[in-house]
């Protein structure tokens, strides 16, 4: 979908764009499909901001999305595209022969009135399909991807995303993910064909402060801007470096040049190469 450019009638709409939605239904969301989604402003349950910069924002409805789709062999005709606001992809409520509705992650050129299957076998590598990585063919864009069979699909959701399928060797599939990590999985897991929607989701601009606190994203104030206590780069007269060799983080880690990210040593040797 195209991005809209505003005229910078206000401060806040100069430089702003968002994404264009007029392929989206105009319906309300299947009111069987929602669930309330309480909000917890980064606390955990004793009450303590264990995600900082986290609060406010819209009220939500969670949309109950099928990430497993275990109907197999049964076509389902989309209904309707719809926006979701707890994902940055778009939405699709598809409705299968018995007049049962669900929505599923929209890959980028689904329309309304179009059939997908899911399946444990072989069917058509088309655009929405979803099937085991074994049965699709290599080159093909795949998301939605599980990590164990039956599990659901659990990587390649965010908007635009697709990971390519680069070979099966023996037990397993090779896919070259999003980040640049090759990777190995069961080629018994499924995955659906396709790139998710709403690929120029990172090219808009918010152009204002209020949008993002819209979507529940309090301000981020520099470490230099703090004052000692608050953190190890705070104090100080007026403007002036951070006084230490290595930026720390608020805790007193550094914060540059060290690997941030604990890796399950049992899935390492299920990596090829790193992610570039």
């Amino acid at each position: 979908m195209p991005l809209k450019l505003y005229k910078p009638t206000s401060p806040g709409r100069r430089g702003a764009s968002a994404v264009v939605r007029t392929l989206l239904s105009k319906k309300r969301p299947e009111r069987s499909l929602l669930t309330p989604l309480k909000k917890h402003g980064g606390r955990n349950v004793q009450g303590r901001i264990t995600v900082r910069h986290r609060g406010g924002g819209h009220k939500r409805l969670y949309r109950v999305v099928d990430f497993m789709q275990i109907r197999y062999d049964q076509p389902a005709i989309v209904q309707a595209l719809e926006y979701d606001p707890n994902r940055s992809s778009m939405i699709a409520l598809v409705e299968y022969g018995d007049r049962i509705r669900s929505y599923v992650l929209a890959p980028e050129g689904l329309r309304v009135g179009d059939t997908i299957v899911s399946s444990r076998e072989k069917i058509a590598a088309k655009v929405g399909n979803r099937m085991p990585l074994e049965y699709i063919p290599a080159g093909l864009g795949v998301y939605n991807v599980e990590l164990a069979v039956g599990r659901g699909g659990v990587l390649v959701r965010s908007a635009g995303s697709s990971a390519t399928l680069m070979n099966i060797e023996g037990e397993f599939a090779q896919l070259k993910m999003p980040s640049g990590e090759i990777r190995l999985f069961p080629r018994g897991v499924a995955a659906t064909v396709g790139q998710v929607s709403n690929p120029d989701h990172r090219l808009a601009r918010l152009g204002k402060a209020g949008r993002m606190r819209w979507l529940g994203r309090k301000p981020t104030v520099r470490g230099k801007a703090m004052n000692p206590v608050d953190h190890p780069h705070g104090g100080g007269e007026g403007h002036n470096p951070i006084g230490m060799q290595f930026p720390k983080t608020p805790w007193g880690k550094q914060a540059l040049g060290v690997p941030t990210r604990k890796r399950n040593k049992w899935t390492n040797r299920l990596i090829i190469k790193k992610r570039s």
